[in-house]
This record gives C-alpha cells, structure tokens and sequence, in this order.
C-alpha cells in the first residue's frame, strides 16, 4: 500500500478522533446545563408548595406547571442532543447524557408526584423529552429507575418540610408509606441496574428521616392535649433537627 494511501487512512482516524472528542465535551456541558435547570425546578417547586393557600390541590397543580416551564428549558438542550445522539451514537455517548437526564427526571416525577400523588410512568417521562419532530432519544430504562431513586430524597424534604402545614402530618405519612413501597420495588432490580444498589443506601436514609420526624409528631401529639396552633408550633421545632439537605447540595 503507498505511504500516500496509509496516510489519509490515519488522517481519517484523527479526524475521527476528534470529532468524537468534541462531541463528548458538548454533550457533558450540555448535561451540566440540564443539571442545574433541574436543580432550579426542584428548588421552585419546593418554594412554592410552602407558600399559604386555602386550596392545596390548586397550590400544587401551580407549582407542577412552574416546574415543567422552567424544565422546558431542559427539553430545548436536549433537543440540540438529538443529532448529536443519532442512530448509534446515542449508546456511545450515553454515559455523558445520563447525569442530566437523571435529575430532569426526578424534577419531573416531584412535579407529577405533587400534582398527582402518583409516581410518573416510563412512558409519561418517554413522552416529555420529545417535540413535534419525535423523540430527542431512547430512555433507558437505567437512566428512569435511577432518577426514580433520586426523586425518594426530594420527597425526604417535602414531607417535614411540610409536616407542620396544615394536613402536612397526613401527607408525611402518605409520602412515607409511597417511599417504603419505592425502595421495595427498587430492590428488585439492584441486581441488573449500574450503582441502583448505591442509590437504595440513601433511599433507606431518607425513609428513616421521615420515620423519625412522623414518630416524633405522634410521641408529641400523643403527650399534650393541645389546640391545633400550638401542636403545629410543637410539631416545627420537632422537625428542625432533621437534616433534609445533603451536606454538598446546594440550589442556585
């Protein structure tokens, strides 16, 4: 073969090379974009669902709509994926899409979970991160299970956050028993789904806070015989000893 020949062979491979690198480092900036949208809709979400209101179901159903506007901002960059994770390409660079598609999901299971007391479906979230023009890209059903599990410490704080609101003591104890039944089902696939099993550990964290805040309601709401305002007053300095951020979270 002429020198010439094997020349432009390897000239290609460079090319190649590159162009795959560049690809990689636009699609991890691009995940980091959609991390910190997620990270804004989680923290709107919260803000809003402790704000005073006659009519809680209208409170959430606003706060789930402000959610998914702002992970509108999300789609849009993961609209600008799509060509970039076209046919095979999508399982090359899967890895670096994952981080960011894991925390839109678990903004956009609070928002269904608030507005629905449900959990989202695979394809409810199959049906999100498309448009007009078809799928953005395949879910996989790791990446869904794996924000799924994310979304138990978003629930953590929801329910002490708002265990001192009025019916906020029912709601715990609904979010407990939805948790309880979210890591069981969860553990059925810790065999088959990357880091799912390191994900259940702070599962369990979660559902032993929210244990912990409600047992501490009923001990306190079982000592006094008290007028609702105070057993609230009694029920939020119970509560503030619980620690529902993790130490290197932070919102912007």
């Amino acid at each position: 073969m002429p020198k010439e020949t094997v020349l432009n062979i390897f000239e290609q491979f460079r090319q190649d090379i590159d162009e795959g690198n560049d690809r990689r480092e636009r699609l991890i900036k691009a995940s980091r974009d959609v991390t910190n949208i997620s990270k804004k809709a989680i923290f709107l979400l919260h803000r809003i669902v402790l704000e005073d209101s006659t009519d809680d179901r209208a409170l959430a159903r606003r706060a789930a709509s402000s959610c998914r506007e702002k992970l509108s901002e999300a789609n849009a960059l993961f609209a600008l994926m799509r060509p970039e994770l076209a046919g095979d390409r999508f399982w090359r660079y899967q890895r670096q899409v994952s981080p960011g598609l894991q925390e839109y999901i678990e903004a956009l299971s609070l928002a269904h979970y608030i507005e629905h007391d449900a959990l989202i479906s695979y394809q409810q979230v199959q049906d999100a991160l498309s448009d007009g023009d078809g799928r953005f890209f395949t879910l996989t059903l790791s990446d869904y299970l794996l924000g799924l599990s994310d979304l138990t410490g978003e629930l953590m704080r929801f329910a002490i956050s708002n265990i001192s609101r009025r019916g906020g003591r029912l709601k715990a104890s609904q979010v407990c028993a939805f948790v309880r039944s979210c890591k069981s089902d969860f553990e059925h696939f810790t065999p088959h789904v990357r880091d799912l099993s390191k994900k259940q550990s702070v599962t369990a964290g979660s559902l032993e806070k929210i244990e912990a805040a409600a047992y501490a309601i009923a001990v306190r709401g079982s000592e006094y015989d008290l007028p609702q305002e105070m057993l609230d007053d009694l029920v939020a300095q119970a509560t503030t000893r619980f620690n529902i951020r993790e130490p290197d979270e932070a919102y912007m």
